[in-house]
């Protein structure tokens, strides 16, 4: 056998390495996320309460609602790569390696563990505190102020509506 040789087991491996680098960089750029929706609502709140003008409180829920989908397709394919690598890639290279156990064991050790369901039912609630709630509750306290003008009030109902699609968007994936 040749150096050089391709064969099929290093051909997965290969993209083994390759969707895992994609997962790991999937995984820092998500988590980020979280702590600058943080930082950004925070930052409106603040110029909110400073300027005191109510209206503002609208740029919250665009941004947790362009954050919060953004969030939500990077976890989804965290999950699919997952996913991929425990149904393909390693059934594949353990066939193919004639290995007693599974090939990338870790992929699904690390999922039978106890408490996993409810760090998992946790993480969407904290997921819906900041992407939805907050941005709901910056909403109904826009509702509440003297600031409601027709065309504000318009915008308001559409950013309640599109926080309730993304609402149901993290429950329908949650329950995956």
């Amino acid at each position: 056998m040749a150096a050089e040789e391709i064969t099929e087991s290093r051909l997965l491996l290969a993209e083994y390495d390759r969707i895992k680098e994609e997962q790991k960089a999937r995984i820092g750029f998500r988590d980020n996320l979280l702590y600058f929706t943080l930082a950004a609502s925070t930052a409106i709140l603040a110029i909110t309460v400073q300027s005191k003008r109510p209206q503002l409180l609208l740029v919250l829920p665009v941004i947790c609602l362009v954050l919060g989908w953004t969030y939500l397709v990077n976890d989804e394919k965290i999950s699919a790569i997952g996913r991929y690598i425990r149904d393909c890639l390693g059934p594949r290279l353990t066939e193919l390696s004639d290995a007693r156990d599974a090939v990338f064991g870790w992929e699904g050790y690390h999922r039978s563990d106890v408490g996993r369901t409810t760090r998992k039912r946790l993480q969407v609630a904290v997921d819906l505190f900041t992407y939805l709630a907050f941005p709901m509750a910056s909403v109904i306290a826009f509702w509440s102020s003297a600031a409601v003008h027709p065309l504000l009030l318009i915008v308001s109902v559409v950013e309640a509506i599109t926080l309730a699609v993304l609402t149901w968007q993290f429950l329908h994936y949650a329950e995956r």
